[in-house]
């Protein structure tokens, strides 16, 4: 279904307000991070990974749409703060896997209470009715979108 024409393409706001929303929440969930010492963006590497069992390189690329350069210096970051350990896979000794260490693992499964805090304070404008229709509309469009975490979550 088209929604939107090139007459009517100054008026739509969706693109912004998506964007401004998920830099809000980033923000939102680097205060709660800071006093544990990681980012944001670190955050969802480490929730990906401890969630839903995450452990190449490559498939953190493509969840967080992040190039490889990129996650190469976010990894590495994170194994200088001892949360992650880069080994080789026993399979194929070109490809490399990632494990959370102990110290990993113990901040992974503080995640989400602390991401909870985060999302409540994101939401607090929100009535719980308004919040579900808010999680429904995302939900379509991601699962429309073919977003695998998303497909994932959902069971399809």
């Amino acid at each position: 279904m088209k929604h939107f024409t090139p007459e009517n393409f100054h008026n739509c706001h969706l693109g912004l307000l998506l964007g401004r929303a998920a830099l809000l929440k980033d923000r939102i969930i680097d205060t709660h991070m800071e006093p544990h010492g990681i980012t944001a963006a670190q955050f969802k590497v480490l929730i990906i990974m401890a969630q839903y069992g995450v452990d190449t390189p490559a498939e953190l690329c493509r969840n967080l749409s992040l190039d490889s350069g990129s996650m190469t210096r976010m990894l590495d970051r994170l194994e200088q703060k001892e949360l992650l350990a880069r080994k080789r896979s026993e399979q194929d000794r070109r490809q490399v896997q990632l494990v959370l260490t102990p110290e990993g693992q113990r901040l992974a499964d503080m995640l989400p209470h602390i991401g909870a805090q985060a999302l409540n304070q994101l939401a607090s404008a929100l009535e719980p009715g308004e919040l579900q229709t808010l999680e429904h509309i995302l939900k379509k469009i991601l699962i429309a979108a073919g977003d695998a975490i998303t497909l994932q979550r959902v069971g399809k």
